[in-house]
């Protein structure tokens, strides 16, 4: 049994799979005012599709949805099977809060209540 597959065979899976992945993932990368569809995220990295995607490079922000998750400095790694590869540089995991300067008691009150005469 051979395990030869044509170009136009191996495209229409690839497609396929590509739309699979799209349909699945909710993560986005926007880059500028720009905004594409991640098909994979990993610890080092993420993939969009290579064909309608353009080439990527520099500072990126990634969201899952409308909450921010990270902010990275990415670099183009290899095309691959129709999905386009890159690699974190830096990223930078996004905070809903900005970063206190002083230590905070896990037991400290929140607010101080007044009171009135």
């Amino acid at each position: 049994m051979s395990t030869y597959v044509s170009k136009e065979i191996r495209a229409e899976l690839d497609a396929a799979r590509i739309a699979t992945l799209k349909k699945a993932s909710r993560l986005r990368v926007q880059m500028g005012d720009n905004t594409y569809k991640i098909l994979k995220l990993w610890k080092d990295g993420f993939t969009v599709e290579a064909e309608t995607t353009p080439r990527l490079r520099g500072l990126v922000d990634i969201y899952d949805g409308a909450n921010l998750l990270y902010q990275c400095l990415i670099i183009a790694d290899q095309d691959e099977g129709g999905e386009m590869r890159y690699e974190f540089k830096r990223s930078t995991a996004a905070h809903d809060k900005a970063p206190l300067d002083f230590y905070r008691a896990p037991d400290a009150p929140i607010a101080l209540l007044g009171y009135e005469d």
